[in-house]
């Protein structure tokens, strides 16, 4: 029996409890992305004949669990009574689904969530412009809603919720150190405390060309500043190359039009400005964590795995939105034709043969069922990232060595330490330099083009 079909079985048998009548599960196919919970779409015919669609969520053996689903089952459903758009809740669950296999399971909404069809396909070009005040009113109603409505809803300090979690990993990262000490030095006043959703933004929203049809993935909601939800929607991951800053859509200033229409009171500039970098930094923490799943031998995923070289993406940024560094083109050193094998060996060399497996994973597995070809096309980058390192990294361990010794430091760690304390704050543009060029060192390696794109 497939893992497919004993989970058809088990949601069946959990349905008809729930809804005290005959259910048949007619169809359950696991969907594409999802890096930290399981998705499936699953069709159920009921006792009269009627069709639902649904969406079962569930935790991968209980490992690193994103929050209690009962919170998110209750988030969702105070929302939704307060007029977001967001998925019926029809069952949750800790045990009923898998042992030690939480779950969430909610209505099928119609539309799209893959950013890159939202923000260039030609079918999203009517709505897109719209969406950014529509977002802004949607978090409004969000952040109306009673905190003290949801019961077990956890508090979360945000800037001490990301201090604890890099320092619990305990490696030394220069970039997200100027970060965090201009973030505790610079942080604004608090917002009366709201329900925060905790990671509302594109990829996370659902959206259909007449609007926004459903607001996904409750579970890092928690009482907490709302204005962390303004700045997380347009951290500059989240517009996936596009040059508008809400979450790839539109404007700042449509967004708080959409915000204050809803009822909510806008950041100034510079609350919001602290917030979305505040945004990069946790999602540099967050890839950070992402990765260690893997690391640890826990989960073997291609995309856990590549999640770890994310994380310099967002130690650029960090840089760039302080104004200690300015897009860069850098060639791509697999642009480029394949160097010849070394004699006496045939051609195509190690590159070429490379290359030939990159280009089958985004060609022939690409045309496969969704997720395969998801996780095939993360697969070519990571070839792509292990080539470039195999053809730049000495060169560059050794460049980085020379910047430490320059500075006095024995190793990143103690760079980190000085940027901490200060102790080196009299050659603050010494600093600056080094830790700029060990992240390009490090972007040029993972991924170059990101280097070009402006905050």
């Amino acid at each position: 029996m497939t893992e497919a079909s004993r989970l058809a079985e088990l949601l069946a048998s959990r349905l008809r409890a729930v809804w005290g009548a005959a259910v048949e599960v007619t169809g359950l196919q696991q969907l594409p992305g999802g890096a930290s919970r399981e998705s499936w779409g699953a069709a159920v015919r009921m006792a009269d004949g009627a069709e639902r669609r649904l969406v079962l969520l569930r935790d991968p053996d209980g490992r690193d669990r994103h929050g209690d689903v009962a919170i998110q089952a209750a988030a969702m459903t105070a929302a939704r009574e307060a007029g977001v758009p967001v998925p019926e809740v029809c069952d949750y669950g800790e045990e009923a689904l898998g042992p030690g296999r939480p779950y969430l399971l909610t209505e099928r909404l119609d539309g799209e969530t893959i950013p890159r069809r939202l923000l260039r396909d030609d079918a999203y070009a009517a709505v897109r412009p719209r969406l950014a005040r529509r977002l802004g009113e949607v978090l409004a109603r969000i952040h109306r809603v009673d905190p003290d409505s949801v019961a077990d809803l956890p508090r979360v300090d945000a800037l001490g919720q990301v201090t604890a979690l890099y320092e619990d990993f305990g490696e030394p990262r220069p970039a997200l150190e100027i970060g965090l000490r201009w973030l505790a030095e610079h942080r604004p006043p608090p917002s009366p405390d709201a329900l925060v959703h905790g990671d509302f933004r594109t990829g996370n929203l659902i959206v259909a060309q007449d609007g926004l049809r459903g607001v996904l993935d409750w579970e890092l909601a928690h009482r907490g500043d709302p204005m962390q939800d303004l700045g997380w929607l347009c951290t500059k991951a989240w517009r996936f190359g596009s040059a508008n800053p809400v979450g790839g859509f539109g404007t700042r200033e449509d967004l708080m039009s959409g915000y204050a229409d809803g009822g909510g009171t806008p950041p100034d500039e510079v609350t919001q400005r602290w917030w979305e970098l505040y945004g990069t930094v946790r999602w540099a923490l967050l890839c950070r964590r992402q990765a260690e799943r893997y690391l640890t031998g826990g989960e073997a995923s291609i995309e856990l795995a590549v999640l770890g070289r994310r994380v310099c993406e967002q130690e650029f940024d960090v840089l760039l939105a302080l104004g200690h560094a300015e897009p860069v083109t850098v060639t791509d050193p697999l642009a480029g034709p394949a160097a010849p094998p070394p004699a006496p060996h045939d051609r195509p060399g190690g590159p070429g043969l490379l290359r030939a497996v990159g280009d089958y994973l985004t060609t022939d597995l690409a045309a496969a069922d969704p997720r395969r070809a998801f996780h095939a096309r993360v697969a070519a980058n990571a070839l792509r990232i292990a080539q470039r390192e195999a053809m730049l990294g000495a060169g560059h361990a050794r460049d980085h060595r020379a910047r430490l010794a320059a500075l006095g430091c024995a190793g990143d760690a103690e760079l980190c330490a000085a940027i901490r304390d200060g102790s080196l704050d009299h050659r603050f543009g010494d600093v600056i330099a080094a830790v700029r060029a060990m992240t390009v060192d490090k972007l040029a390696v993972a991924n170059p083009g990101h280097l070009a794109r402006p905050g």
